[in-house]
């Protein structure tokens, strides 16, 4: 009877192993986008502001570096047929613009790019909505106060 059970508590551990062992972890994060429907004055004029951004949740893998992973997925500028129906929009990918690299210091993230075809540096209200996209992306994670780049010529109409 012994060995039964035992064999039963075996069989149930090996069991659990397998499904949850072999199962991929995922983190729901939010990917911050335009709507500029949503951030217009009452005479109709976009704002540039905050308020078109929307936040789009998506599933990613459990890694060492969730925050990178993140923003890569941002300006990959990957939206669904039904989020562009809903008028969102984003100008991500850009051509050349890649994350190089992340540091987090404090609550201080340094978010370090490459432009290689300067993509970020026009116009001042379409700049402003690439970083904040950016800032507001990185800002949900809780270690996250404050967000910076560079270099620091990125975003700059």
């Amino acid at each position: 009877m012994k060995k039964i059970l035992l064999l039963i508590l075996v069989i149930s551990a090996l069991s659990w192993l397998v499904f949850n062992v072999n199962q991929p972890k995922t983190n729901t994060v939010l990917l911050y986008y335009y709507n500029s429907e949503l951030d217009q004055d009452i005479t109709g004029n976009i704002l540039c502001s905050k308020k078109g951004l929307v936040p789009i949740t998506r599933e990613t893998a459990v890694t060492k570096t969730p925050i990178q992973d993140t923003i890569n997925l941002l300006i990959s500028g990957q939206l669904t047929s039904a989020e562009k129906v809903q008028g969102i929009t984003t100008e991500y990918p850009l051509p050349g613009f890649s994350l190089k690299g992340a540091n987090l210091v404090n609550d201080k993230l340094t978010l370090e790019f490459t432009d290689l075809e300067n993509q970020t540096n026009e116009g001042s209200c379409r700049v402003s909505i690439l970083w904040l996209q950016i800032e507001e992306t990185a800002k949900q994670f809780k270690e996250v106060n404050e967000v910076s780049f560079l270099p620091e010529e990125l975003f700059q109409p």
